[in-house]
């Protein structure tokens, strides 16, 4: 990897080739990229030392775990406990993601539920952490895009 925040085009191939063969092995991805095996281990072990391959667990469907349910909570909190709020909310299983946001929220917190009644408990969890001034819940209502990285690393591999 030419830096250690940014992807070249072998890598966007590599990780790419990854997505669409994820059990792939090392000499099947080095033979479909026309790359040394070892050329694809040493950019492999790089790419996963570096974090820019994701965890296994972003694969497994929260709906598939008795979780149908998908919200967004967006929270104002003060200030000073924002570090507080961060690892309290870690601590509550049901919180998948949290991305501290500018505007006039500070936290955008993606969240499951098995029901509306486990969503009321969670989002009621969630404003009792010390800290927490307000929240607002969204429901999602159906997916239109879901996440998806492969459109960013079809337009780096064909840089050359």
């Amino acid at each position: 990897m030419p830096t250690h925040d940014r992807l070249d085009a072998t890598d966007a191939r590599l990780v790419a080739a990854l997505t669409e063969s994820p059990r792939a092995t090392v000499l099947a991805l080095a033979d479909r990229l026309k790359l040394s095996r070892n050329t694809v281990q040493a950019r492999l072990t790089r790419l996963e030392g570096a974090g820019v391959l994701d965890s296994f667990e972003r694969r497994v469907v929260p709906r598939t775990l008795g979780y149908p349910l998908t919200a967004f909570v967006t929270t104002q909190v003060t200030q000073r406990f924002l570090d507080e709020v961060g690892a309290a909310l870690a601590d509550i299983p049901e919180v998948l993601q949290v991305h501290g946001i500018s505007g006039p929220t500070d936290l955008l917190v993606h969240i499951v539920a098995v029901d509306d009644t486990d969503l009321y408990r969670i989002a009621g969890q969630i404003l009792a952490i010390p800290g927490v001034e307000r929240t607002n819940t969204a429901l999602v209502m159906r997916e239109l895009v879901p996440y998806r990285i492969t459109p960013l690393l079809a337009r780096l591999a064909s840089v050359r």
